[in-house]
Parts: C-alpha cells; sequence; structure tokens
C-alpha cells in the first residue's frame, strides 16, 4: 500500500540521523487485536499501545522490530491534527529512540525524548509534533 511505502521511505531518511549505528529496522503495521496479543505478551497489559519496540542486540548495531498500531494511530492523529501517516512515523522515531537510550517514563526525559522526535521529524522535512524544545540546564 502506497502510505505504507511512504512510512518505510521515511524511516530510512531517520536512520542515518540516529545516534547509533543500524544494521536493521522492521516495522510491522497492526491493529489493536494483534497489538493488544504483544502488549500483554511481552509486557502482561492487557491493552492496545502506539509501539512495542523489540530490540535483538543492544551492544552492536541496532537490529530492530517495531510493532505500531495503526488504530491507535488514527485516534491519536485526529487529535493531534495531523495524518495518520505523521503518527505512524512518530511511532517509529520514538521506537527507535527508545533503542538509542531515550527514556520517556520521567517528565524530564519525556520532554528531551519528544524533543528529539521533533528534531529528527524536522530534519527529514517532516512537521514537528510537539514544539518543545530540550531543555539546557
Amino acid at each position: 500500500q502506497p502510505e505504507f511505502q511512504t512510512l518505510a521511505d521515511a524511516t530510512a531518511k531517520v536512520v542515518p540521523l540516529l545516534p547509533r549505528p543500524v544494521a536493521r529496522v522492521s516495522v510491522r503495521v497492526v491493529h489493536d487485536a494483534e497489538m493488544i496479543s504483544l502488549h500483554t505478551q511481552w509486557h502482561g497489559l492487557d491493552s492496545t499501545t502506539d509501539v512495542i519496540t523489540f530490540e535483538h542486540d543492544t551492544s552492536g548495531p541496532l537490529e530492530v522490530d517495531l510493532a505500531v498500531c495503526l488504530d491507535e494511530a488514527t485516534r491519536a492523529a485526529s487529535t493531534r491534527g495531523h495524518s495518520v501517516h505523521a503518527e505512524l512515523l512518530l511511532y517509529v522515531v520514538h521506537g527507535l529512540l527508545h533503542c538509542c537510550g531515550h527514556d520517556d517514563h520521567e517528565a524530564p526525559a519525556a520532554a528531551a525524548m519528544h524533543a528529539e522526535e521533533d528534531r529528527l521529524l524536522a530534519a527529514i522535512g517532516h512537521p514537528k509534533v510537539y514544539g518543545v524544545e530540550e531543555s539546557r540546564s
């Protein structure tokens, strides 16, 4: 499908900008039912989510499989006021940044992660999502 090729093309543009060498990135677009199953199996949470990251080797070049949820992206895109494609790309970037050491569980780290997501999206010609600047302290 053309929109998934666009997602693949955008992902390919982001990969060289990551602060870690990349051997392989695989993205699977799934619906809520499959995401709930994956989320339950791997994280013990019986709910859908935006992205689940499966990193295969944390010591070498990045080898990762990402599952991104089309249904979640559809819901969030309408709330954020951008396309489903833009939301799916955000999920891919988010998952890749987790593999590069970013975390979003605490507010300062989440703000830094969102700033990096915006930086990467802008670098490949996509609009920023969060519009936040990383604090320099």
